[in-house]
């Protein structure tokens, strides 16, 4: 199989790096160690219960003054082990002179 089909290159971290998870609207927290992370995922163990917590969408935190992260959904749990998924951003930037979806119904 050729090299270009493999998927984005992991890191493994063999002691784990230590980081937080954060809900969306900060109202919760959570630390955890980073086992593994590539371009688009990444593998945790998370201390403490997740039960109750929304991890439709959170921030993962990876300084502790938060000025480094990573919006993130889970993907899977397996006991204090999760998989999560980085969520691209919504928000780009029109080019100048592109017409709306709405300018181009009114023409």
């Amino acid at each position: 199989m050729a090299d270009d089909a493999k998927g984005p290159e992991r890191v493994t971290f063999s002691r784990g790096y230590g980081v937080c998870i954060m809900g969306i609207d900060g109202t919760w927290r959570r630390d955890c160690l980073l086992n593994a992370i590539s371009d688009n995922d990444a593998i945790l163990t998370v201390e403490g219960s997740i039960q109750g917590l929304n991890l439709k969408e959170f921030f993962l935190l990876l300084s502790s003054t938060g000025l480094a992260y990573r919006r993130c959904e889970l993907v899977r749990v397996n006991g204090t082990e999760i998989d999560v998924q980085f969520l691209k951003g919504k928000n780009k930037k029109k080019r100048a002179g592109a017409a709306s979806p709405q300018d181009t119904m009114m023409a």
